[in-house]
């Protein structure tokens, strides 16, 4: 199929870290200067007083770190302010940037609704909560979508720190609004697997098997998140580097089965995870030579400062991968999409 010039798909974005901390920063002072979202003021105010400058609040945000865990708690400060009433707002933002400066077609945006919600009432009532924001994102993209033309696709994030209930109540949600939402996903941080896996093993099941949904998974991103029995319930795997590095045996399954690893190569090193682009060559070759695709994704753009092309094009400038390699990656990502239509909008047409 042709797929016109180099346009890109996004298999795997966090909306904690897609939008730029100079958007983030610039919106605090929108909440205080512009009484924008009044019930957002405290939470701004305090972020103001401890974060005086721009580059505190960026050194905050984007600082390596020791462990995924330690990374994942910068997601922890954007949670609360992207709630119901300011998600419109940054998804028209990471929309924006995401056409001009990436040439995206396609973007799957994940993201734990239950981060972004008022934690009051009845599980019914939070679920209630959740959808609202679902939809608030939703309405966002077909708004935007002629001037900014990227299909999008929502992934909901079930959290390894959450209880049973609460991420069943997540894939529930997901089931019922399959136009809205693409597939679900387990998230949070991999410490917890092992303890949680009974409960997150049932969630899984209960998605595939009981919810007929397409399942994602932060799994073998690090060597605490390597657990072989979540793989029968999956359809792609978020990270999945060490299964090539340590668990080489199941790439076979994974090839037979024709699941895709979402590899974010930046992640690797703010996470301590990897230290050099060389070590990623195994990774991709080992794939390569056993017939497992690869999409390679940004994982937190905004964070990290990178988006998907350059991604790219560093994966190139250290002979991780040539360039007919790139091309066959890239189009990994618009067949192992959720949700991908199969047209491209070109740019000439709006």
């Amino acid at each position: 199929m042709n797929q016109g010039p180099r346009q890109y798909a996004e298999l795997h974005l966090h909306l904690g870290g897609a939008v730029l901390p100079r958007i983030l920063y610039s919106y605090l002072h929108k909440i205080k200067h512009d009484n924008l979202h009044p019930d957002k003021l405290e939470l701004a105010n305090q972020y103001l007083r401890r974060y005086r400058t721009y580059e505190q609040w960026e050194r905050r945000l984007t600082k390596p770190s020791k462990s995924l865990s330690e990374y994942l708690e910068a997601h922890k400060i954007i949670e609360p302010l992207q709630t119901v009433n300011s998600v419109a707002y940054m998804v028209n933002r990471l929309l924006r940037g995401c056409y001009i400066f990436e040439n995206l077609a396609y973007l799957e945006l994940r993201y734990c609704p239950y981060h972004r919600i008022p934690k009051d009432g009845t599980l019914s009532q939070q679920v209630s909560r959740m959808a609202d924001i679902v939809m608030a994102i939703h309405a966002t993209a077909a708004a935007n979508f002629r001037e900014f033309p990227i299909v999008l696709a929502q992934v909901l994030c079930m959290d390894s720190r959450l209880p049973k209930e609460v991420n069943q109540a997540i894939v529930d949600l997901a089931a019922s609004l399959p136009e809205e939402v693409a597939a679900v996903d387990l998230a949070g941080p991999d410490t917890f697997y092992a303890e949680q896996e009974d409960d997150l093993l049932l969630c899984l099941k209960h998605a595939k098997e009981k919810r007929g949904l397409k399942v994602t998974c932060h799994l073998y991103e690090t060597p605490n998140g390597c657990i072989e029995s979540f793989l029968p319930y999956l359809d792609r795997i978020g990270h999945g580097i060490q299964i090539p590095l340590q668990y080489p045996k199941l790439l076979p399954q994974l090839a037979r089965n024709k699941v895709c690893l979402e590899v974010c190569p930046t992640t690797y090193f703010r996470t301590g995870t990897l230290q050099t682009y060389g070590q990623l060559k195994p990774i991709f070759q080992s794939c390569f030579d056993l017939g497992v695709d690869i999409a390679v994704c940004t994982d937190n753009s905004g964070l990290h400062g990178i988006r998907l092309p350059l991604e790219f094009e560093r994966l190139l400038t250290h002979k991780v991968i040539n360039f007919h390699e790139m091309e066959l990656i890239r189009a990994n990502a618009f067949r192992h999409a959720f949700r991908w239509p199969g047209i491209i909008n070109r740019r000439e047409e709006h």
